[in-house]
């Protein structure tokens, strides 16, 4: 795709996971980039991070003169965001932001382009726009695909999250104890509340009162957010032994009676979505290792729920760093600068 400009651009969190697959992805689509900047923490500033042919040096927040820059690819977490966001958007930049900080907010958009990229055409008013939680994001295409069948009334999900969601010091812990166990020495605990080597843990974020970990709520919440729905959607987040991509289990059920072939079809035409579920051949369907550094969502697995009434189960696999982080902060500023080419729609609005 040809653009009418080009754009100054920062990532912030340049160093993890999200961050440099964000610099790798906008040089992979030919983001339409002048000039890009890469910043990090103090502990990162001086070390180099890749961006097309060249090398980027890491700077600091207080090196950076944001005025002349117009698109923050915010990667790091909600401290960041909480603490930079405000000043960064007094400056006139918009800022996409992957962190949790934001999402909820009523302000600020909370988008998967292939779901409700027609809300950017608002504007932004706080000069941010969010990308949902990288569980969220695929459930949201899925269940937008099924709407089209028919009214949901309910999904039911449970989630197989990879290590790297929980970033680069939770990668080096899956890899260190597995070594030690190998071994035959005994592993160390930091990252996780337990040992993740070989094992599963039923819990990602701190669990409530009422018993749903702080992963379980922002999941339900940012996807009735994203599909403007009050579907009911009830999430038990498992993390388990794996490094890169997130499954999840869905049972949901429909208004309304449906057909297989009705789902099949509405996910084959899905933008964005990717079927493999070939019943007569063994292993033909989506496994982490299959997804890694693939764009699409992938769906597997598709069967008539004979439990309830107008039901439905289905698998999904997914890259989180890619299209559940950073692939799609990079579509959401295709969206923007095709909708906007000035970007003036999304920055912040200036009272009096």
């Amino acid at each position: 795709m040809k653009y009418a400009k080009e754009y100054n651009v920062a990532v912030v969190g340049a160093t993890g996971n999200t961050g440099m697959k964000t610099l790798q992805i906008l040089a992979e689509r030919n983001f339409p980039v002048a000039n890009i900047v890469a910043i990090a923490s103090e502990r990162s500033v001086g070390k180099e991070v890749s961006y097309k042919s060249k090398s980027l040096h890491v700077q600091r927040f207080s090196d950076v003169d944001f005025s002349t820059i117009q698109l923050v690819f915010f990667c790091a977490g909600s401290a960041v965001s909480r603490k930079y966001a405000e000043d960064v958007t007094d400056n006139g930049c918009v800022i996409i932001d992957k962190s949790s900080y934001f999402r909820l907010n009523p302000k600020v958009p909370l988008i998967v382009p292939e779901v409700n990229a027609k809300v950017l055409r608002k504007g932004a008013a706080l000069g941010i726009v969010s990308t949902p939680n990288c569980v969220a994001v695929p459930l949201s295409m899925t269940l937008k695909a099924l709407g089209e069948i028919a009214p949901l009334k309910r999904a039911v999900v449970s989630t197989y999250q990879s290590v790297s969601g929980a970033g680069k010091k939770a990668i080096d812990e899956l890899y260190d104890q597995s070594r030690s166990i190998i071994s035959a020495s005994s592993p160390s605990v930091h990252v996780f509340p337990k040992q993740i080597a070989y094992n599963v843990i039923p819990a990602i974020g701190n669990i409530s009162s009422s018993g749903t970990s702080e992963e379980e709520e922002k999941i339900s919440f940012e996807v009735c957010k994203v599909l403007k729905s009050d579907i009911r959607v009830a999430v038990t987040c498992v993390r388990v032994p794996v490094f890169v991509g997130h499954c999840m289990s869905v049972a949901c059920e429909f208004s309304k009676p449906i057909t297989e072939e009705n789902v099949y079809d509405v996910f084959e035409n899905f933008d964005g979505i990717l079927t493999i579920d070939r019943r007569e051949e063994a292993g033909a369907f989506a496994t982490p290792i299959d997804i890694q550094n693939e764009d699409a969502v992938f769906v597997s697995r598709i069967r008539k729920d004979p439990t309830v009434k107008n039901g439905l189960l289905y698998w999904i696999a997914s890259d989180n760093i890619r299209k559940g982080a950073a692939l799609n902060s990079v579509q959401i500023a295709e969206e923007m600068i095709s909708e906007d080419p000035s970007l003036s729609t999304f920055k912040k609005t200036k009272t009096k």
